[in-house]
């Protein structure tokens, strides 16, 4: 502003006029919650010509689009006005009855008022940590996690306290010793095809941790966004459905990875009295779930074979899995580890000793290729050499190209390239 325009301003303004007050502070928890790394990162990644191993997205192209069109057709053309009216905070009685028929094929008696019907899976875990968890109360998570919970519960003003794991998950002996000195109020958990690490707790864990969680009192949040994503192996029961997990799990489900994540639907199964409470922290937070939307995937639901659809899936999901295993094994160095994971979206590797995958991103972004740093998933004693990469979003040959330039932009960093790769290595 030019000293004549700043004179004529002052000149213009009463004499009696005052500097308007600053409006109040933002809540604490607004300001001490960081913003996610990996959203930050996809938004780089927009850029023309860069090969994304950074997100956790469906293929678009393995979406029934066709399907779902006639879902929604059919949605208003027998009811448009319910369609598109309000509904019930719990969801719609058909959608809950073929999630509960869904849940119990599984190995998990379900019936329809086990279901709360939410906006997305994320929405359960906000819904049960609004119910559950207090400022200060203790949550316990594996170390890396899932980092939108770690967000989740820093909301909430919790101590995330991490839980020590192995490549197959949380050590229970060493659970038993943190619930009983840090008395948690939770335990958080993604079993199957974990995000970021892809591993999977098996089976007598999981019996361990229902036991644990019952003789010492603790709730248990499972999500499950990735477990109809086998490529191999047999199926592992849900934690849910464990001796002693009964009364006091909540089970987090999701559409968005065999249906399509812009319907925005997920599911929560949980004992009788924390679904009612969950129920009241969803009306204050949108009343109910997109009416139209669920109405839709009933229909899909009753008229579509949703397993054959996710078989199709599946095995392309098998074949990127696949040719981002071989691509690593032809262009990282001989030090670097990994894991092959029998499902779900994510490999989780290990950098050689020295090298920092946060420092190396910007390399390889400048190379067109993007992948997640690790430490972010920590909630304690990150590890910098980690990095998250999916397959999911690429075909085998973008995969391979797209390893190739990661290859190359790691030899620039580290200012050598060595051949081979540990194919049995394992953070």
């Amino acid at each position: 502003m030019s000293a004549a325009v700043s004179a004529a301003v002052s000149a213009a303004v009463p004499a009696t006029a005052t500097a308007a007050a600053p409006p109040p502070a933002f809540a604490g928890r607004a300001t001490s919650v960081e913003g996610s790394p990996v959203r930050e990162i996809l938004a780089l990644t927009e850029r023309p010509g860069i090969i994304s191993l950074a997100g956790g997205l469906p293929a678009p192209e393995l979406f029934d689009t066709e399907g779902l069109r006639a879902a929604y057709d059919t949605a208003f053309a027998v009811s448009a006005r319910r369609a598109l009216q309000y509904s019930t905070t719990e969801g719609a009685p058909e959608l809950r009855e073929a999630v509960a028929a869904r849940a119990s094929a599984r190995g998990l008696p379900t019936g329809p008022d086990d279901v709360l019907v939410t906006s997305g899976s994320q929405q359960a875990l906000t819904l049960i940590t609004a119910t559950l968890v207090e400022p200060g109360d203790v949550v316990l998570v594996e170390n890396p996690t899932y980092l939108a919970a770690l967000q989740c519960f820093g909301l909430a003003g919790a101590r995330v306290v991490a839980v020590p794991c192995d490549a197959e998950g949380i050590l229970p002996d060493a659970l038993a010793d943190i619930v009983a000195r840090e008395r948690p109020k939770l335990l958080y958990t993604v079993p199957t095809f974990q995000n970021p690490t892809g591993r999977t707790l098996p089976a007598a864990r999981r019996a361990a941790v229902a036991e644990i969680a019952a003789r010492l009192g603790l709730w248990l949040v499972e999500d499950d966004p990735y477990g109809d994503l086998r490529y191999e192996g047999r199926e592992v029961p849900w934690l849910a459905a464990h001796p002693g997990a009964e009364d006091r799990t909540a089970l987090l489900g999701s559409f968005s990875k065999v249906m399509a994540p812009g319907l925005r639907l997920g599911w929560l199964r949980a004992p009788a009295a924390l679904r009612r409470a969950a129920v009241v922290a969803k009306q204050s937070a949108d009343l109910h779930t997109s009416t139209v939307d669920q109405l839709a995937a009933a229909h899909y639901l009753r008229t579509v074979d949703l397993d054959a659809h996710i078989a199709t899936v599946r095995t392309a999901y098998r074949e990127r899995r696949d040719a981002l295993q071989n691509a690593l094994s032809r262009s990282l160095p001989a030090d670097c580890e990994w894991n092959l994971p029998a499902g779900g979206m994510f490999f989780w590797a290990r950098l050689p000793e020295g090298h920092d995958a946060t420092a190396l991103l910007g390399t390889a972004v400048a190379h067109g290729v993007a992948f997640v740093p690790g430490a972010p998933f920590f909630a304690a004693d990150p590890d910098p050499r980690t990095l998250r990469l999916n397959f999911t979003t690429h075909t085998p040959a973008e995969i391979t190209e797209g390893v190739g330039r990661l290859g190359a932009a790691l030899a620039e960093y580290g200012g050598k390239r060595i051949g081979g790769f540990n194919a049995g290595g394992r953070p």
